[in-house]
Parts: C-alpha cells; structure tokens; sequence
C-alpha cells in the first residue's frame, strides 16, 4: 500500500497544540477520532472545561526584571523542565503507531514527566526502559494480593510514581463511541471496515505497521500478569472496581513506597482523606470530561482543594491546552498540569518529532506568559496568586 501523508501543511505551520487536533481529525478513522476527542453522555462537562478556563483573566505586574525567568517545577524531588507533563491516555497506540513509546522519548528528552495508562497498549516493563523512572496510573481490584502484586511489577519496571485513577468505579456513558463505531472489545464491521479503509494513511502507517510489527494490540497493564487482546471480552472490565474504596487505597500505599498521588479529586474533603492516608500528591481532575457529565471543572474548585492539601503536590488536568491555561492552573496553587489529547494527536500525526514540537510549542507559551505576568518563575506566579486572577480566586468554587 502507498503511504498517503495525512496533511500537507509543513511541522513549522502548526503554531498551536489545538492545530494538531485539527489535523488529526482528517487523519483518523471516525471512530478512533472519536474516541480521543469525545467525552461522557452529551459533552457538556467536556466543553465546561474549556469555558471555565477562559472565563479567568489575570491581572500582570509590570516593570519587573524577567530576564532570568525560569519554568522549570520540582515534583516529588526531581526538578523538571516545565510545569506539564504528558497524561496517561488508554489504547494510545492503535490511535497512532508506538504512540507511548514516541510520547515518552519525547517527554525525557524535554525533561517533563510522563505518565503510563494501565490501559496501554505498550507494557509497562518496556516504557520502564524507555523512560527510566517515569510515572504510572493505574485501577486495582479490590483485593490485597492484586494490589501487591501489581506495585511489584510498577516498582520492578523502574517507575518512580504511582498514580490511582479514582474516579471510575464504573465505566461511563460514551454515546459518541457508540455513535462513531468504537467499541472495546474491538468488533470488526463493515461500517467500521469503511472507516478505516477511507483513511488509508492512518491504514498504513499505523494499523499495518502495528499488526506486522507487534501482532494483534492487548492491553497490558491492568492485571500483574494478564493482558487481554482487544478482541477478548475480557476487556469489557477495563475500568475501575464500584467495591474499591479509601481502605484499598491505603493498601497501594502501604505496598507503594516511591510517590504515590490519587487522581481524580474534585472534593475539599476528598483532599483530606488522601492527605490522612499518606498521599504524597492529588491530580485535580474530572477525567477531561469523559466520566460524570455534570462534574464541576477542575479550574474552579482547585483553590479550594489546594487549600485542603496540606503538604501534598497538587496537579490538574481537564481542558488544558494554552500556555495562559497553565498559568491560571499555577496561580490557583498547582504545582504543575496534565495535558494528554493534544500529545496523543501529534503522535498519531508524526510521533516523536511532532510530539517534541508540541512540547516545545507549550514550554514557547509559558515562557511568554510568565514573563508578561511579570513573574520570574512558577514560585512567583502561585505566591502572588491572590492579586493575579480575576474574578478572585476567592470566587471560584
């Protein structure tokens, strides 16, 4: 089959992480499309997000000496380069060829974190060698010698944090996918055949290349031993467990002994009891959307939950896609943001060159941004919160 490129616009003329999006919806198949991009039920939580990022405006200082200003954050005792990382995204790489892998290399190479789904294609073993001490996230039954042997296996990859994704005790209502054609397990059909035979390039150069290379796609990471195949029904439990409780996350602490961070926060209190358990960080979060369709946006109760923390690491995701959205995320007291479907599509696009490129892109807008705000680093930007975001901080949820 000839490779068919997906577009013709030069890697220069992608100026933005939304113009990767743009691209990626004429390169997919519908189906895979859809997936990355949509959320649960209607979209409304999905398209919150977005509104609730741009309707904080924040207040700059000028006549300040930015000339040595810095972005780089400490996390969990490693200084990185950036305050962002690359979220962990389920079935990465059938959306694009080896998609964890350039995603990875990329994120070390900028000296960001980067984070594993359970729900990956790619094993945990073989991105522990790829990205020496990079993070993990993951679900866990309910049961103690699951959760022990599955910490094991994190620790022995040689990942350095933990991440539990606590905010799918079931799966949620994606009416695109069922719209699009997307289903796990995966069931072939002619509908669906259509779709991918129409978008030959994504054909080629990832589905071809995918089976000829590595076999049939399993997804790796959410048992210590088994891996499923996309096709087995086995796949249909791929999500959290609804008996999983605050009691088993305790016991992933107990067996965890690097960082450990539950993600999926949205409550003051639930900020709490992750402190009490001896958490050492909570991700602001509701899933980009793709769980309860009427959750508050992260941006809006992070204050507040910041302010529950105590001395845990306080990240956020949901809806991040501009350098300004990361400073408002910093001003309102997180350490540092997750962002996912943007990498995801320039992997798909182009793997790890495009991915670096959009690394590059986001680090290009927070340099020009923190610097208008007239702060000469992240410590700045958090500490002088108070005067910086309008409506006040005090405001917000």
């Amino acid at each position: 089959m000839r490779f068919v490129p997906p577009f013709s616009k030069p890697l220069e003329k992608i100026l933005n992480l939304n113009d990767f999006e743009v691209l990626a919806r004429a390169h997919l198949p519908k189906a895979l499309y859809g997936y990355v991009k949509g959320g649960a039920d209607g979209g409304v939580t999905l398209r919150h997000n977005l509104e609730a990022l741009e309707r904080i405006k924040m207040i700059p200082r000028v006549l300040r000496d930015v000339s040595t200003g810095s972005q780089e954050v400490t996390l969990f005792g490693k200084r990185y380069a950036s305050p962002f990382m690359i979220a962990p995204m389920g079935a990465s790489a059938i959306v694009g060829y080896d998609a964890d892998n350039a995603m990875a290399r990329a994120a070390k190479a900028a000296r960001i974190p980067f984070i594993l789904s359970a729900n990956a294609i790619t094993s945990i073993e073989e991105i522990g060698k790829t990205y020496p001490g990079c993070w993990f996230a993951g679900y866990q039954k309910p049961d103690e010698p699951n959760i022990e042997r599955m910490t094991k296996r994190v620790a022995d990859a040689g990942f350095s944090a933990y991440f539990l994704t606590a905010d799918v005790a079931v799966g949620s209502n994606r009416e695109n996918n069922a719209r699009n054609g997307y289903t796990m397990p995966f069931r072939p059909t002619a509908r669906l055949a259509l779709d991918m035979l129409s978008h030959p390039s994504w054909l080629y150069r990832t589905a071809w290349r995918t089976l000829r290379q590595r076999g049939i796609p399993a997804i790796r990471n959410i048992d210590p031993a088994a891996s499923p195949s996309i096709f087995s029904r086995e796949i249909n439990s791929v999500t959290g467990y609804p008996g999983f409780n605050w009691k088993h996350a305790e016991m992933i602490r107990r067996h965890w002994k690097s960082a450990f961070i539950i993600k999926g926060i949205l409550s003051p209190e639930d900020a709490r009891l992750a402190r009490e358990i001896g958490a050492d960080g909570i991700v602001v979060s509701n899933h980009g959307g793709r769980q309860l369709d009427c959750a508050v946006s992260p941006i809006e109760t992070l204050k507040r939950v910041h302010e529950h923390s105590g001395d845990m690491t306080v990240l956020v995701d949901s809806g991040f896609r501009r350098g300004t959205d990361v400073i408002k995320g910093l001003a309102l007291g997180a350490a540092s943001t997750l962002i996912g479907r943007p990498f995801l599509y320039a992997a798909a696009l182009g793997g790890e060159p495009y991915v670096r490129h959009a690394i590059g892109l986001l680090q290009r807008e927070i340099h020009t941004n923190l610097s208008l705000m007239g702060a000469v680093n992240c410590d700045t930007l958090r500490e002088e919160a108070c005067v910086h975001c309008w409506p006040s901080p005090t405001q917000c949820i």
